[in-house]
C-alpha cells in the first residue's frame, strides 16, 4: 500500500468518525419535548341552586263581631253604695259591700248571693271584675243574670278547677245550659282574678272572660230581669270572692247572627 493510499484511508476514517461524534452529540444535547400540563380542576365550593318561590299564605276572612250591637254605658257601679245590693251576716256566710268592692265569704256546703237593686234589664252586655282569696276544686263564683226573683235566674259560674258552665236556675233546681269546659281564662284557685262578661240579645247569651268569647247557648226562659253575682263553697273549706267595677252597656241589636267561634 502506497503512502499516499494509506493517508487517504486514515483522512476518510477521521471524517466518519467526526461526522458520528456530531451525530451523537446533536442527539444527545436535544432537549426532550415537554407536554403542556393540563390546568387542575377548579372547586366549586357553593354550587348555585335554584331560587325558592316565596310561598303565598291566604288572606283570613275577618272574625265577626262577637259583641254586635254594643252602644252606651247604662250604668256603672264602683260599690261605694252597700244599700244597692243584699248584703248579710251569719256565722254560715257573709256578703259585705265597702272600700268599692263587694266580698262573698261563705263556709263549707254554702251558697250564698247577691242582687243588685233597682234595675231591671233585657238586652245588655255586662262586663264585672272577680278575686277569688280562697277557692279550690269544685268552688264556684260569678254573675246571675236576668233574674225575675231571687230564686229564677241564669247563673255563669267558674269553678276553681279551671272550668266554666251556664246554668238556669228556678226554685232550687238547675237546668244546663252548657255542661263544665276547660278554659284558660278561669283561674286555676286562688288567688286569682277575672273580668267576667255576659251579652245577651232576646234567647242567645254569649260568655266571655278577660273579653275573650268563650261560648254561645239560647234559651229563652227569662227576657228580662236583675244582675247579680253568687259564691258557692262545694267542698271542706270556706271560700271568699270580692266582685268589683261593675259596667253594664246598652245593646241594640237584632238576630240572628253567626255564632263566633272560640
Amino acid at each position: 500500500m502506497t503512502f499516499f493510499r494509506l493517508a487517504s484511508l486514515i483522512g476518510l476514517a477521521a471524517a466518519l468518525t467526526s461526522c458520528a461524534s456530531v451525530a451523537d452529540t446533536s442527539v444527545i444535547e436535544q432537549p426532550a419535548p415537554t407536554d403542556t400540563p393540563l390546568p387542575s380542576p377548579t372547586v366549586l365550593w357553593f354550587p348555585p341552586t335554584a331560587t325558592a318561590t316565596p310561598q303565598t299564605f291566604p288572606t283570613q276572612a275577618p272574625t265577626p263581631d262577637q259583641k254586635p250591637g254594643v252602644g252606651n254605658v247604662i250604668f256603672t257601679d264602683d260599690f261605694s253604695s252597700p244599700i244597692l245590693w243584699n248584703t248579710a251576716a251569719s256565722d254560715q256566710a257573709t256578703v259585705d259591700v265597702s272600700r268599692n268592692r263587694l266580698t262573698i265569704a261563705v263556709h263549707p256546703g254554702i251558697y250564698m248571693l247577691s242582687m243588685r237593686q233597682g234595675v231591671t234589664l233585657s238586652n245588655f252586655y255586662a262586663e264585672i271584675t272577680a278575686k277569688t282569696s280562697l277557692c279550690q276544686g269544685k268552688d264556684d263564683y260569678g254573675m246571675l243574670f236576668r233574674a225575675p226573683n231571687n230564686v229564677a235566674y241564669y247563673r255563669f259560674a267558674l269553678s276553681c278547677d279551671g272550668t266554666a258552665r251556664v246554668e238556669r236556675v228556678s226554685v232550687g233546681t238547675r237546668a244546663p245550659l252548657q255542661p263544665p269546659m276547660p278554659s284558660g281564662d278561669v283561674p286555676p284557685g286562688a288567688p286569682g282574678e277575672v273580668r267576667i262578661g255576659v251579652w245577651a240579645v232576646g234567647s242567645e247569651m254569649r260568655f266571655f272572660l278577660n273579653g275573650r268569647y268563650q261560648f254561645t247557648v239560647t234559651d229563652v226562659n227569662y227576657r228580662s230581669g236583675a244582675l247579680g253575682v253568687f259564691a258557692r263553697a262545694a267542698g271542706n273549706t270556706p271560700v271568699t270572692v270580692t266582685f268589683s267595677d261593675l259596667v253594664v252597656y246598652d245593646v241594640n241589636y237584632i238576630n240572628p247572627t253567626k255564632t263566633p267561634k272560640p
